[in-house]
């Protein structure tokens, strides 16, 4: 009799201890780095907005970008789903997205310069 409950003890905290490693919580959310660099000879004013396929907005930020400066953007997102940063000046716009699903980190880097606008990104941290 006592080597049946011990046994049934141990089963259980063995399905405890499997359950803990296994990470049955909720996902990490997702983050996104970004770049903003002006290559440009005068001053920019971005807009930089990070949205959801949900319809949940992230960060909506403008900021001066003064010539031949970069201007970092760290934003946490949801942990799934599809998200989008848009990143615009008067008169140019660059975007990007990423699926929060596959990966953790991405890294995003726009350069605006006179006349053009350059859009790059990958994903750094895959879940």
């Amino acid at each position: 009799m006592k080597r049946r409950s011990l046994l049934a003890a141990g089963a259980g905290a063995l399905g405890v201890a499997a359950a803990g490693c296994l990470g049955t919580g909720n996902p990490e959310p997702s983050g996104l780095d970004l770049t903003v660099r002006n290559d440009g000879d005068a001053p920019v004013e971005v807009d930089v907005t990070v949205s959801g396929d949900d319809g949940t907005t992230y960060a909506d930020e403008s900021e001066r970008v003064d010539p031949g400066v970069a201007r970092a953007f760290e934003v946490t997102v949801g942990a799934a789903g599809r998200h989008e940063v848009a990143v615009t000046g008067a008169d140019w716009e660059g975007r990007l997205a990423w699926d929060a699903g596959t990966c953790a980190l991405y890294d995003g880097r726009v350069a605006v310069g006179a006349g053009t606008v350059e859009v790059a990104g990958e994903c750094v941290g895959r879940r």
